[in-house]
């Protein structure tokens, strides 16, 4: 399957063995990787249900502290913990999840560039970490504390428990999401489909749609929530051209000796 070639500095290596796989077969190793990705989640899913009944009212008491979440319903609790659940799941088993999504769509290259997938593995893990301290820090007490205070001023507070520990996940998990930006980026620069020339060319446009996310986004609407989105998303975008700039004198040289 792998029979030798001589690589350019001499060293003996397995010629890459290309071969078109039939639809049924993509349909086949598709189901495979989904399988294994909520195979995944849902292991996780299932070793932190347990705990979400103590993390949900330390987050209720850190993010709304003298505000007495109510349930509306019998089941609000427990779909609140299965949710927080799946969520915290997922931003566990994102390098899983990035690996899989990877292994699909590149299968007709070399195996030495599948094989780098490893090395992002570990970033996406810590970025998805750095995502969700970002929004704990910076971007939830800003949002909660403008939604209070809209409230205030109209009603009186009475908070579902289901509809309120939403807003905080949907935004925990959409940051780190979000911080994926570098090596969703740096991946797709890899395999040709972006290249910093595209990225700086058009940089402008991006900042523009990064802001409307960050309004669109925004739960308070206010300027201050949308541009604590929108920079961050900014941010990693810039550094993800600075990144590709740095590997892409490293892939050259792998080239040059392929």
């Amino acid at each position: 399957m792998f029979p030798e070639q001589r690589a350019g500095d001499g060293a003996s290596v397995p010629e890459w063995d290309q071969k078109e796989m039939p639809f049924t077969e993509h349909l086949r190793e598709l189901r495979n990787r989904m399988v294994v990705c909520l195979v995944v989640v849902g292991g996780l899913a299932a070793v932190l249900f347990w705990p979400a009944q103590f993390i949900i009212p330390w987050m209720t008491h850190l993010y709304f502290p003298g505000v007495r979440l109510h349930a509306f319903g019998p089941a609000d609790v427990i779909i609140v913990e299965f949710k927080f659940s799946i969520y915290a799941a997922v931003v566990l088993g994102l390098p899983v999840i990035l690996y899989e999504i990877w292994m699909f769509i590149v299968p007709a290259f070399h195996p030495r560039t599948r094989r780098m997938v490893y090395a992002y593995v570990a970033p996406s893990l810590l970025l998805g970490l750095a995502g969700i301290a970002f929004a704990h820090f910076l971007v939830i007490p800003k949002v909660t504390a403008a939604l209070l205070l809209i409230t205030n001023q109209v009603a009186e507070e009475t908070f579902g428990i289901e509809s309120t520990m939403n807003l905080i996940l949907i935004l925990l998990l959409a940051f780190a999401l979000v911080f994926q930006t570098p090596v969703v980026m740096v991946l797709l620069a890899r395999i040709g489909v972006i290249n910093v020339t595209m990225l700086r060319k058009y940089r402008r446009y991006a900042a523009f749609g990064i802001l409307c996310a960050g309004g669109i986004l925004a739960p308070d609407a206010s300027p201050t929530t949308m541009l604590l989105i929108a920079v961050p998303m900014y941010v990693l975008y810039e550094i993800s051209i600075w990144v590709i700039v740095l590997l892409e004198k490293s892939w050259k040289r792998e080239a040059a000796y392929a």
